[in-house]
């Protein structure tokens, strides 16, 4: 005989609740990504150098220590999530980052500070990394445990279609500010203008989340006294538990989070960098495919009601690997065709004995052979190495061998072999092949993230599940995803092959597939309570 349920109070409406935690994920994450929009622009105020790929290089790892810091987050705002609850949670959350996020759009630049300038930044990018690690995992907890077992998947794909949306509002804020100010003002004041917008999203998360009341499953468990005491412990007290945690990290977050920022991020960087697609029209494809982008979680989420977690999830797996390559190389001849062309009809030839390349450096590189890779690469140009016994660099473009290997001369040997000088602002019918590049790795995001959130709240019991679900969530999300953007643009560098950085994806979705097809079992439809 089951017990009498107990009476957990007033409880909120679930279509407030999905429009609440979607909202808030949306401007959380809007706060979050607002930076990784800004990189270049953050490279020359705090990171400056005489290489711009250098500065680069620095904004993007700075961009990582926010995710690198979200694990953090996760244990301390999981263990209160579970101890004290849901709702007081998230406002502490959202409190956090909406004052960080703000905090980065005052702060003074390298020009005026000096180092202090990127060390306060690096502190903000922290304070942004806890706050946004206790937020997923309780957005997708509050709206799973208000809604119908039949409709988790659902009414929970409205979280990642936030976060898709947190990404496209910086988009459209940075394009609205850039559209406001000149390149030149964007540059020295105009950038600041969509971190101080923050304050006002913050104004509306708190407003929004006060209205609502805590989970039920929550407030039933405080009121029989079946809050677990130390939830941590609780998550990690024996092996199968471990099991459990170590399949979601590296089986679900990891391979879900890597095609999610490929789709996003990586994009942007990849077009802006290696197709040299100018700013503003990169931007707008991008934010474009994101917007048309949105509904695929939401399609997956709800098709996982009907079908299982697991399918959608490991065919999205597959399709990446199979179509990963082709679709940057769709991007790369759709966006830039004379820059492909030229790539192909002319290839670039490096021979030294000593071609020792620092990506990181920011003075001269050590050897001739590495100044000259130096040069290449911060004009994203695609190069081969070749060993030579001694002697001075020689550099081949096509079937041209350069008599001087100085930074004009080979910018003079590239415009003559047909190479495009500069950025280049595609025509609308190539831009258009370059955004349904984008918009098919977001389906494949949709396919293995719409799903997921019903997927970890399911697979974790009520005491602990705060802090059982996003500890792995963000270790997986916070350093196989947050580090993307740099390892990608290190190993494109490194290599000199702008695709190169796509191997980063290929593996860690190849690993994700095997873990997903033996490990994961299947969840929905269980009972939260």
């Amino acid at each position: 005989m089951k017990p009498a349920p107990v009476d957990v109070g007033e409880r909120s409406p679930v279509r407030l609740v999905i429009i609440a935690s979607t909202l808030g994920t949306v401007f959380e994450w809007y706060d979050f990504f607002v930076y990784g929009t800004l990189a270049g622009v953050i490279a020359q105020n705090f990171f400056p150098s005489g290489n711009s790929a250098v500065s680069l290089l620095f904004a993007l790892a700075t961009f990582g220590v926010g995710f690198g810091m979200r694990p953090v987050g996760a244990i301390v705002f999981g263990i209160l999530g579970d101890r004290l609850g849901r709702k007081y949670t998230f406002l502490v959350t959202v409190s956090l980052m909406g004052a960080a996020t703000a905090a980065v759009g005052l702060l003074p630049t390298y020009h005026s500070i000096g180092i202090a300038a990127p060390i306060l930044l690096v502190l903000l990018r922290i304070a942004q990394g806890l706050a946004l690690g206790g937020e997923y995992g309780g957005a997708a907890i509050y709206v799973a445990e208000h809604a119908p077992r039949r409709k988790r998947g659902f009414y929970t794909s409205f979280i990642h279609a936030g976060v898709a949306g947190g990404f496209l509002l910086s988009i459209c804020v940075v394009l609205a500010a850039n559209n406001v100010a000149a390149h030149e003002q964007l540059t020295s004041w105009g950038w600041r203008c969509p971190f101080l917008f923050s304050l006002v999203l913050l104004a509306i998360r708190l407003w929004v989340r006060l209205t609502l009341h805590e989970s039920p499953v929550f407030r039933a468990m405080q009121l029989e006294g079946k809050l677990a005491r130390n939830p941590l412990r609780e998550s990690t007290n024996s092996w199968p538990k471990w099991r459990r945690l170590l399949i979601v990290l590296f089986g679900i977050t990891a391979g879900l989070t890597v095609i999610f920022y490929t789709a996003q991020f990586q994009s942007l960087y990849f077009i802006q960098n290696a197709v040299r697609i100018d700013d503003t029209p990169a931007r707008l494809i991008v934010g474009l495919s994101a917007f048309l982008s949105i509904g695929w979680y939401v399609l997956f989420g709800w098709l996982s009601d009907k079908i299982g977690r697991r399918p959608p999830i490991i065919a999205g797996y597959v399709l990446m690997l199979v179509l990963a390559f082709p679709l940057f190389h769709l991007m790369s001849n759709a966006g830039n065709p004379e820059l492909a062309a030229a790539m192909t009809r002319a290839p670039v030839v490096v021979r030294g004995s000593d071609c020792s390349f620092n990506p990181l450096a920011s003075q001269r590189q050590a050897t001739a052979c590495g100044q000259v890779l130096d040069s290449l690469s911060k004009r994203g140009i695609a190069y081969h190495k070749a060993r030579i016994e001694a002697g001075p660099p020689m550099v081949t473009i096509g079937s041209k061998v350069l008599t001087a290997t100085d930074d004009a001369a080979i910018e003079r040997g590239l415009v003559e072999a047909g190479y495009p000088s500069g950025k280049v602002t595609p025509p609308f019918k190539n831009a258009i092949k370059v955004a349904f590049a984008i918009i098919v790795i977001a389906f494949l995001s949709g396919m293995t993230y719409g799903p997921v959130a019903a997927l970890l709240v399911e697979l974790f019991p009520a005491r602990v599940r705060y802090t059982s679900l996003s500890i792995p969530y963000h270790i997986g999300s916070g350093y196989f995803g947050g580090f993307l953007p740099f390892i990608n643009q290190y190993i494109v560098a490194k290599s000199g092959d702008p695709f190169a950085g796509i191997w980063y994806t290929v593996g860690v979705t190849a690993v994700a597939l095997l873990i997903v097809a033996l490990g994961v079992p299947e969840t929905a439809g269980r009972d939260l309570e």
